[in-house]
């Protein structure tokens, strides 16, 4: 069975497997539009542990973003609102980096160090400024997480997002893609995204506890940002691992978290949700036929 991964777009879902990914978005007249791409096949660096969890990253980004823009173009295309060009997308992409290092990196740092400057024991003890600064940027998360929650189209991509992970679900089990054996399952999974943060919350402060307490705030705040790879990799073996011991008690606890967490970006889908992400995923199984087709025939 191959390893599936997921996301919720806008009116739709996006499913990628190892052979390649697909997005299935229903339009304003209510028909489901797909648009499927090959994965070339990885190179060496993608058996390489920590490394292959930064490569992920950066390939999902992209995927995400392409994902994004193709449903973008089909969910509005009888509205007053256009799709983003190639442009308007980049810098929208830009400004988003630089809010979320804003939101999650300068904030919290900042925030810290000026306790750090009231409170002694907080400036000179690595421990309590990096648990301080994790602290505050999960609360940062959490807010942004609810406050985007707020907003009713969002809510449509997070019902998509159980949608996606109910589908999955049922995949995993075996059982045929139906929508009445894709409702069956809880729409939170532990692979999820949203899970995959708050590992990286969690290890990002384990991992600043290194950085010397007497550099600059400036150099605290650039070694946050270069470290994403590092961070990213790091958790990416975490949440494999998770994947594949899911029955270990231990594990539970520690992925517990990430489930309630989800709780926030998560909604219980209608049936027209799963729908499209059963189109996604049967599309994207399709990408290994023809090979199996000619090993058949070899």
């Amino acid at each position: 069975m191959k390893s599936i991964g997921g996301q919720a777009v806008i009116e739709g879902v996006m499913m990628k497997s190892p052979a390649g990914w697909t997005v299935a978005v229903r339009d304003p007249k209510g028909e489901i539009n797909l648009k499927t791409t090959r994965i070339k096949k990885p190179n060496i660096l993608f058996k390489i542990p920590i490394i292959r969890g930064t490569i992920a990253l950066f390939t999902a980004l992209i995927i995400g973003i392409k994902a994004i823009e193709f449903s973008g173009s089909i969910a509005y295309q009888d509205k007053d609102e256009k799709p983003l060009s190639p442009w308007s997308l980049a810098i929208s992409i830009g400004l988003a980096l630089i809010l979320a290092i804003v939101l999650f990196k300068f904030l919290p740092l900042f925030i810290t160090t000026i306790m750090g400057n009231l409170y002694k024991n907080i400036a000179t003890n690595s421990f309590i400024f990096n648990l301080i600064d994790g602290i505050l940027r999960v609360v940062v998360f959490l807010l942004y997480v609810f406050a985007v929650g707020l907003w009713s189209e969002m809510r449509r991509v997070y019902q998509y997002h159980g949608a996606e992970h109910k589908v999955i679900y049922a995949y995993e089990a075996g059982e045929e893609l139906t929508i009445a054996n894709a409702k069956k399952y809880k729409p939170y999974h532990p692979r999820c995204g949203t899970s995959f943060l708050l590992i990286v919350m969690v290890i990002s402060i384990l991992i600043f506890i290194l950085i010397p307490q007497d550099w600059t705030f400036i150099e605290k705040l650039l070694s946050r940002i270069f470290l994403i790879p590092v961070i990213a990799g790091v958790s990416y073996e975490i949440l494999k691992l998770s994947a594949r011991m899911s029955h270990n008690n231990i594990l539970k606890v520690i992925t517990l978290p990430g489930l309630l967490l989800q709780r926030l970006t998560v909604r219980e889908p209608d049936n027209f949700q799963i729908e499209v992400a059963i189109a996604a995923l049967e599309e994207v199984l399709n990408l290994d036929k023809p090979h199996h087709e000619a090993l058949k025939n070899a």
